[in-house]
């Protein structure tokens, strides 16, 4: 039985009204920001990793009925897990490489009495296989997209989950500020990330992943390397530290040594473009809009290049999420969605998280004043 270590942070409320106006009688959720979110848990490292991949043996899933109590789906490796930090009672076992997480799922569906109705699913995180294989056992039922009501479900923020966002950006700039001052000259890629990532852990992340490279390396996001830091690099980086399943995630423009007028100058011109797409988010903006503001504003100040994503949305399990400040962004920003923004092109990287609010939009990792660059070495 679970022990409800984690509590239901989820928008219940607003999950049920999308069903009801959608005419749902349960949801499915397959995938892991979907899963997290509901089940109230998040699954570290590799493991969780299994809950996105369609051919899995270790699929997990949340039943969500409308009405009635959810069911965990899940195999005998992930369910202790789930008895201990998960809030939902009724863990369903399988044996995951000689049953069907799928086949379970519609006997129970079958159980609850709802075999003649609509059941959304998520059709970006099903194989074709499976969900034929959920609609052989399901003949009756209407089986219909679910993905975009999940994330219309997800991206307004409880209060609960503005915390533990807090929370793991305070986090994430914590160690931030413990490790990137004492980068020295000859330290390598791969011993600043081991430290990063040993600090996360050690304040009592989940897991944690990302990147860090020298401004010289030209295989940005290729892995961590012996590639040792000199006098004038920039510190690339880009972080994601996960606390009970939401990330704190934020990068900082670092350089190695006292910085150039050039350097400075540089980094002011991207400061200020971070903190005008920033202030663009609020409610009624446009996706495409913040994402055309940035790169405009970064062509308009001599840079080469384009922006490849400004922002985006942040939750339950993964990072990045909807909605998404690209050229073809067609959300519309809310009152309570948190987005991260990284508006930049090549090594200077600044990213911070904001709930978008009535009025200017709030910072979620306040502990780093990013008004100057940080200095190592």
């Amino acid at each position: 039985m679970a022990n409800n270590q984690n509590a239901n942070v989820a928008n219940i409320e607003r999950l049920n009204q999308l069903m009801d106006e959608n005419g749902c009688s349960a949801v499915v959720a397959r995938s892991g920001k979907n899963f997290t979110y509901l089940a109230g848990f998040a699954y570290p490292g590799t493991l969780a990793r299994h809950l996105d991949f369609p051919d899995s043996p270790r699929g997990v899933l949340v039943i969500w009925p409308r009405q009635g109590n959810p069911v965990l789906v899940v195999n005998e490796t992930a369910a202790p897990l789930a008895r201990r930090d998960g809030w939902i009672e009724d863990v369903r076992l399988y044996d995951g490489y000689a049953e069907s997480a799928y086949a379970k799922t519609a006997e129970i569906l079958v159980e609850m009495g709802l075999q003649n109705e609509t059941i959304g699913l998520e059709k970006d995180y099903l194989s074709m296989l499976q969900w034929e294989e959920i609609a052989s056992h399901l003949p009756n039922a209407n089986l219909t997209d679910c993905t975009d009501l999940m994330d219309r479900v997800r991206w307004i923020k409880t209060p609960e989950e503005v915390e533990l966002l807090k929370k793991g950006a305070d986090l994430l700039d914590e160690v931030y500020l413990e490790v990137f001052p004492t980068v020295r000259p000859g330290d390598t890629e791969r011993d600043v990330h081991a430290r990063i990532v040993e600090g996360c852990i050690r304040r009592g992340a989940n897991w944690v992943h990302g990147i860090l490279n020298t401004s010289r390396n030209d295989v940005a996001y290729g892995g961590e390397g012996d590639m040792a830091f000199q006098s004038g690099d920039i510190i690339r980086n880009d972080y994601v530290s996960y606390l009970n399943g939401y990330p704190g995630h934020q990068s900082r423009t670092v350089v190695i040594g006292e910085p150039t007028k050039e350097l400075l100058d540089t980094y002011k011109t991207h400061r200020d473009i971070y903190r005008g797409t920033i202030d663009m988010c609020r409610p009624g903006a446009k996706a495409s809009d913040i994402y055309h503001f940035s790169n405009n504003a970064f062509n308009d100040a001599g840079f080469k290049g384009k922006v490849n994503i400004a922002g985006h949305g942040v939750g339950a399990w993964w990072h990045q999420q909807e909605p998404y400040m690209v050229p073809s962004g067609k959300h519309i920003l809310e009152k309570g969605m948190v987005v991260a923004l990284e508006p930049h092109i090549g090594h200077w990287h600044l990213q911070d998280m904001v709930l978008v609010t009535d009025a200017a939009p709030l910072l979620l990792s306040p502990l780093i004043n990013t008004d100057e660059m940080m200095v190592a070495g």
